[in-house]
């Protein structure tokens, strides 16, 4: 059974940090490409960061760049997000979510596997 469980999620100050941890089971979860996709109330999900199978590939939407990291540790199946300097604007329920192909889909469409999400509120 394909399990993605997203966990860190909070709610936190602006300018303040959280660090998101998405732990993988039930496929093979070193072959796949690993992202965050995000979604606030009244809005469509949007993707925020997407890494590589092996870790040496990352994109990043504009929104999100220089402020989070992803990373990812294949012998633990599990892909982390570390958020830092948050702002209001970052609130929303965060998924991870495992595509395998051999480029970076920034497209939630082409995603194989969802977890449930974990929310972050930032307060201003």
């Amino acid at each position: 059974q394909v399990q993605l469980v997203e966990s860190g999620g909070g709610e936190v100050q602006a300018g303040g940090s959280l660090r998101l941890s998405c732990a993988a089971s039930g496929f093979a979860f070193r072959l796949y490409n690993m992202a965050w996709f995000r979604q606030a109330p009244g809005k469509e999900r949007e993707f925020a960061v997407v890494i590589s199978w092996s870790g040496t590939s990352t994109r990043y939407a504009d929104s999100v760049t220089g402020r989070f990291t992803i990373s990812r540790d294949n012998a633990k199946n599990t892909v982390y997000l570390q958020m830092n300097s948050l702002k209001p604007e970052d609130t929303a329920l965060y998924y991870c979510a495992a595509h395998i192909n051999t480029r970076l889909s920034l497209e939630a469409g082409e995603y194989d596997y969802w977890g449930q999400g974990t929310q972050v509120t930032v307060s201003s």
